[in-house]
């Protein structure tokens, strides 16, 4: 994320509830959110669901569904607990 400068943050307090959006960073929402982009970001690597060439919604749902189980299992293999000993 890109620090906002300090003179809009200031402008930003002085107009109040109209000023926009609230010029504090609140980590932890940060990473939950930058945890779901990831996330997404996985999924639409795989090409099936990034074209959506499904006609059907449930053929598409399992689409990400089988790319998710594929992105986890991944996961288990390269991050394996006994690793970190």
């Amino acid at each position: 994320m890109i620090p906002e400068p300090a003179d809009q943050q200031a402008n930003r307090r002085r107009r109040g509830s109209t000023g926009g959006r609230p010029p504090v960073f609140d980590a932890q929402v940060y990473k939950q959110r930058n945890s779901t982009e990831r996330c997404v970001n996985k999924i639409k690597a795989y090409r099936a669901v990034a074209m959506r060439t499904d006609k059907r919604l449930y053929v598409f749902e399992g689409t990400i569904d089988v790319a998710s189980m594929r992105i986890w299992t991944r996961d288990l293999t390269r991050h394996h607990p006994s690793d970190t000993l």
